[in-house]
């Protein structure tokens, strides 16, 4: 391979599907969407990761890297294990995923092409990526206001025993001790307020990333994404910067409101849209006070 391989990482709804899509725009990355969420799909597909997910924000650290780094280091090195996902799965739409996804990772390992993994669920584990597999990590963070917004458009919480049930996680981050209290609550605002809050302290602690304000990236996309072609040493090409226009600069800006919905084999929310335009209805949903309560919470 050219370089090292990169991972774009964030909270849900944070843009990683977006910024995955357009690092790769460029043409030298192959998209590799979300192989530690636990649902399938797009996640458990043993072809793209050969491991056996059990949490959602799966915690990896050196102490229970012992399955993790074989099953990463094939991933990474985009080498797909065919045997492994027909076992797994076999409906019409899984082996069409199994067509795509081991062609893209054949033909990119020939033709010298680095993996991008596209995974808010790597997003407690950022450095273990960083130090044990040398990848380039770009952690996307949104405004908690906004962050929160989207997931109560889209109905989403979080199930905090997920969490406290990783010993690892709890030893090297006993900040997610304080999502105890919040274990069973209906109380959806404090819940996501509750897991921006633990995560970003996190990730200001966590040494070898770039964590990049989804805000900043959305107000003015080239000369950001420029930059973050330049961190994860990817040439910025006439190519990528019309690509990334297209996508980005869409006369229709998203409607306030729109709903999540997965797109494509790769099951990714990417989609193409006016990204200075969206910050203006990101908030959309929210009353002045239950605003006010999240700066607070946060």
């Amino acid at each position: 391979m050219r370089g090292r391989p990169v991972l774009v990482t964030g909270l849900p709804r944070s843009g990683t599907s977006w910024a995955g899509k357009m690092l790769a725009a460029g043409g030298d990355l192959v998209y590799v969407n979300e192989p530690l969420n636990p649902q399938h799909p797009p996640g458990r597909c043993p072809g793209v990761l050969n491991a056996r997910v059990t949490h959602r924000f799966q915690y990896i650290c050196d102490d229970n890297a012992g399955d993790w780094l074989p099953a990463f280091r094939d991933t990474v090195a985009l080498r797909y294990r065919w045997l492994a996902e027909l076992r797994a799965n076999r409906s019409p739409y899984d082996l069409a995923r199994l067509v795509r996804y081991g062609t893209a990772f054949t033909y990119g390992r020939l033709t010298g092409r680095r993996a991008l993994l596209d995974d808010p669920f790597a997003v407690l584990s950022a450095g273990w990526f960083a130090r044990r597999l040398g990848c380039r990590v770009i952690a996307l963070v949104r405004d908690p206001v906004t962050f929160v917004a989207s997931w109560q458009r889209l109905g989403w919480t979080v199930h905090f025993e997920e969490l406290l049930d990783q010993p690892l996680l709890v030893r090297d981050h006993p900040e997610v001790l304080q999502l105890r209290p919040l274990v069973g609550s209906e109380d959806r605002i404090a819940k996501a307020a509750a897991l921006w809050r633990v995560t970003r302290a996190i990730l200001d602690r966590t040494q070898g990333i770039l964590v990049t304000p989804y805000e900043s990236l959305a107000a003015d996309p080239l000369p950001v994404f420029r930059h973050l072609y330049d961190y994860a040493d990817l040439p910025w090409t006439t190519s990528a910067e019309r690509r990334i226009t297209r996508a980005c600069l869409s006369p229709t800006s998203t409607a306030p409101g729109r709903g999540f919905t997965w797109t494509g084999l790769s099951r990714t929310a990417y989609r193409p849209m006016n990204s200075p335009a969206s910050l203006s209805t990101a908030a959309h949903g929210l009353t002045p006070e239950e605003t006010t309560r999240i700066r607070a919470l946060t």
